[in-house]
């Protein structure tokens, strides 16, 4: 046991605090990455920023996979933990990175193969010039953003928040500096915003591997030494993975749902407002995100601790630490959404583009009113190990309701482009209360197990 062990495994309003806070703001300075490529590429023109609208959310989920690789390894470590099973917590770790190989071989496969077939099904095909040249060097080195996202993971399971989010805040940094340089000064256009990412991300992760093998003090350790091939690791890993990787693209699908029902009530021009209004709406979830992080943390340790006061405490106070996060920053947005859209106006000149992204963001800053209940019920369960549950809830909230209301509001009733937004926050802020019910009697359950014994 180490300070940060200690803590994970004791108060869970101090282990949520400490985790989850130093991952917000790491996880905002991610996301500026792709608001730092919007406001550059903006200035290219138009097409260029549709074409980062369409590529977005395949390179979420290239993210998507990786976050649900290390949620898997985050979840059964902890619970390794919790139980006081550390030989076990390090063969999982080794287990964690060679699945994370894997899975970026398959991406790089997709990449090479499909790549073109990609963009015709996400509708982009009339600025596929411009998505080839963000897209393809983002699939081909997927690797270098797959490796820190898992190692972040397993730093975040033994409660190393500083070495789970430096590296992280280090890459957001240097891509905002050297986007600009890439783009213009190289004249490397749109594909010196990808190349600049891919770059920044990669010497983000050598400072990991710099405390992995050359200092050589983290707690779990990253050698082959620990490793001792088990099947049922590699399964109790992607039964948390698989449906956490799932849902980190199924929020990739809804985007793509988005801008084609956009795309077919508003045309193009509405697809470009969206993006920068989406992009400030990503924001606004990313504390839901952080503390459902570090949730699966503390969830974890007390489950496998078998401590029912802990867990009780960890689902009470991480919803009502989102939630009250979310509803400030909402409220922020939307007073302020004409001043934090016009950074777009970025030598384009399109007042039009400003205005209109900030009266989207004023109407879709309440999709994300409620999500802190359901995110908190999807976390929990990926804590447990209940991955598919996880899926399940996200699957009813963000498809199933969200988008069947965006599409009967938006096209069977003919309320256009405002009915797909408001029908996609009816179901969304839906979804996220059956979710929140379903833990709450999971909760509930847990508890008399443990009286019972």
């Amino acid at each position: 046991m180490n300070e940060n062990l200690d803590l994970i495994t004791g108060n869970p309003r101090k282990a949520i605090n400490k985790l989850a806070f130093p991952t917000i703001f790491s996880m905002l300075l991610m996301f500026l990455n792709n608001l730092i490529d919007s406001f550059w590429v903006s200035g290219l023109n138009a097409d260029a920023l549709a074409a980062l609208g369409f590529i977005s959310p395949l390179y979420l989920v290239i993210i998507g996979l990786g976050n649900g690789v290390g949620a898997g390894a985050n979840s059964l470590i902890s619970r390794y933990v919790g139980a006081q099973r550390f030989e076990d917590a390090n063969n999982a770790v080794m287990h964690s990175i060679i699945l994370t190989l894997v899975v970026s071989v398959i991406v790089l496969i997709v990449g090479i193969f499909f790549f073109d077939d990609l963009i015709v099904l996400l509708g982009a095909s009339s600025v596929s010039t411009y998505c080839l040249s963000y897209g393809q060097i983002i699939f081909l080195l997927n690797i270098v953003f797959l490796l820190p996202n898992v190692t972040a993971s397993i730093f975040r399971a033994e409660g190393d928040v500083a070495r789970a989010t430096n590296p992280l805040m280090f890459t957001a940094i240097l891509n905002m500096i050297i986007d600009p340089i890439f783009i213009y000064s190289l004249d490397l256009g749109i594909f010196g915003a990808g190349l600049a990412t891919v770059i920044a991300s990669f010497v983000g992760y050598v400072w990991m591997l710099y405390w992995i093998f050359v200092k050589k003090d983290t707690f779990f350790k990253f050698e082959f030494s620990f490793y001792r091939r088990k099947l049922k690791i590699y399964k109790k890993i992607m039964v948390v993975s698989l449906p956490a990787a799932t849902e980190e693209i199924i929020f990739a699908l809804v985007a793509i749902i988005l801008n084609f029902l956009i795309m077919s009530t508003a045309g193009v021009s509405e697809v470009a407002s969206f993006t920068i209004a989406w992009r400030f709406i990503s924001i606004a979830f990313l504390p839901c995100m952080a503390i459902g992080i570090a949730t699966i943390t503390v969830s974890g340790v007390a489950y496998g601790a078998r401590s029912w006061e802990n867990f009780n405490e960890t689902i009470k106070y991480a919803t009502l630490l989102s939630l009250a996060v979310t509803v400030i920053i909402c409220a922020i947005f939307f007073v302020f959404a004409y001043p934090i859209c016009e950074i777009f106006n970025f030598q384009a000149g399109d007042l039009s583009l400003v205005d209109r992204s900030a009266q989207i963001l004023q109407i879709m800053v309440f999709y994300n009113v409620l999500i802190p209940f359901g995110a908190t019920a999807a976390y929990t369960y990926q804590g447990v190990g209940s991955g598919f549950k996880s899926l399940g809830l996200t699957v009813l909230r963000e498809l199933v309701l969200s988008m069947l209301f965006a599409y009967l509001m938006g096209i069977i009733l003919n309320m256009g482009v405002f009915g797909v937004y408001l029908g996609a926050i009816i179901g969304m802020n839906l979804g996220s209360v059956i979710g929140f019910v379903c833990i709450w009697v999971f909760n509930i359950k847990f508890k008399k197990v443990i009286l019972q014994k």
